[in-house]
């Protein structure tokens, strides 16, 4: 079962930076876990899954600039 089906899926406000729309949308589950999802895909073998450790390390790192190249 998809614990994310039907989850209030927030669409990043960069999303739609292109013509073309290129969007990245995250809900939480009551656990803490966080989905990752194209947001016009709702396939759910499509869906990233991320616990609440993972989330939040991944969050810390984009905070402190670890992701830019």
């Amino acid at each position: 079962m998809n614990i994310y089906k039907g989850s209030d899926f927030k669409t990043s406000s960069f999303s739609n930076i292109d013509p073309v729309p290129c969007c990245v949308a995250v809900a939480r589950a009551p656990d803490g876990s966080v989905a990752v999802k194209h947001s016009q895909n709702d396939d759910p073998a499509k869906i990233l899954e991320f616990n609440k450790d993972e989330w939040d390390a991944f969050v810390k790192g984009v905070k402190a600039g670890e992701f830019d190249v």
